[in-house]
């Protein structure tokens, strides 16, 4: 009895030692995660994203980012870092891009050119005929490790987000598993690029962010929409603005809209002035207890996967105006068609953009 007594205190001893001190790759921060408003107000629980008409991928998945070309014709980007063309109604599919890494966000400029966001090569130019070419990948020496949406200004100039400068996807197995690591660590180590193709110069606009993602254009673009996935938030940042920091008290970086009940993935602009912002999951009462407690944090990373806090599934997206109104919301609590992170509106469709699935919902708008 004396022998298995010691047996089962070297093993809690074991486990102790291997929960509190086993190395993880997070150097988790502490920070105040405001109280979850819950679904209330324009957020009132609904079904408006239930019932999605589904058009198969076949064996692509994940389509990030739909965009709608001026060809009349949706493009997508998908897990396998390919872009997918096809007709508004799905068929027709075929292959314009192969990128080899992971498209995560992407615009076209006014010659036509796609460009694109991949979360491992860094900001990318793809030319009709697939010819890829990289635009950047560092900012003064530094680089670029999670490049994740873009928008091209009428100028020419492109802005896009390097969502995190501590977890880059290729090192950390993938974009979710290094946005999870970056948004539990909370190190705020993120930032908002311009590219000026004139010059071939890359620039931060804003820092200073927890794991920025969506951006979008003001109309008179002198503004950038930014979505700050780990803090709930929507940023209006001034485009003329020199490597600022978010938080900071500056005029030229103010909060639009601040504890989401969700977490805000894409931005995209919508007809009459709607900027739509998919929510890529909703808020963890678990993850926020943990804000002010970094120690914890770090603990969930040596437990085995299926215990970490991680978002349950369910739909949600919405659509605010420039002022920070919310002017639209659509919800499918059964999580049927879950990680939805961004809308694509037509004349007469929402398409709505998830991360993993191998079909493209929309609705009738």
């Amino acid at each position: 009895m004396n022998k298995l007594i010691v047996a089962l205190l070297a093993i809690v001893v074991a486990m102790a030692a291997y929960l509190g001190l086993w190395p993880v790759p997070v150097q988790a921060v502490a920070w105040d995660a405001p109280a979850a408003p819950g679904y209330a107000g324009p957020h009132a629980p609904n079904t408006k994203l239930a019932g999605l008409t589904l058009i198969p991928l076949g064996a692509e998945s994940g389509p990030e980012h739909v965009v709608l070309g001026s060809d009349g014709k949706l493009y997508a980007a998908t897990a396998s870092g390919k872009v997918v063309r096809m007709q508004p109604d799905g068929s027709g599919q075929e292959v314009v891009a192969d990128t080899g890494g992971r498209v995560l966000g992407f615009d076209f400029d006014a010659a036509g050119q796609l460009i694109a966001a991949d979360a491992i090569k860094g900001l990318l130019s793809v030319a009709p005929d697939g010819k890829v070419t990289v635009l950047t990948d560092q900012v003064a020496g530094d680089p670029i490790r999670y490049a994740d949406a873009v928008v091209v200004a009428r100028n020419g100039k492109i802005y896009f987000s390097d969502a995190s400068r501590r977890f880059a996807p290729a090192r950390w197995g993938g974009t979710f598993e290094a946005a999870v690591l970056d948004i539990l660590e909370q190190a705020a180590t993120s930032r908002v690029l311009e590219y000026d193709p004139t010059t071939r110069s890359t620039r931060v606009v804003v820092q200073g962010l927890s794991f920025a993602n969506g951006v979008a254009l003001s109309n008179d673009e002198q503004s950038l929409f930014v979505a700050e996935t780990g803090r709930y938030r929507i940023w209006k940042v001034a485009v003329a603005a020199q490597d600022l920091v978010a938080g900071s008290g500056s005029a030229q970086a103010t909060g639009l809209l601040d504890n989401l009940p969700g977490y805000p993935d894409n931005l995209m602009r919508g007809a009459d002035g709607r900027i739509w912002l998919g929510l890529s999951g909703p808020r963890s009462e678990k993850v926020d207890a943990m804000a002010g407690k970094p120690f914890l944090r770090e603990l969930t990373l040596r437990l085995p996967r299926a215990l970490w806090p991680l978002p349950k599934p369910y739909g949600h997206v919405i659509a605010f105006d420039e002022s920070g109104r919310i002017v639209a919301d659509l919800q499918d609590p059964s999580g049927a068609y879950p990680q939805t992170t961004g809308v694509t509106e037509t004349a007469d469709r929402l398409y709505i953009q998830n991360l993993h699935l191998g079909v493209l919902g929309w609705v009738k708008r």
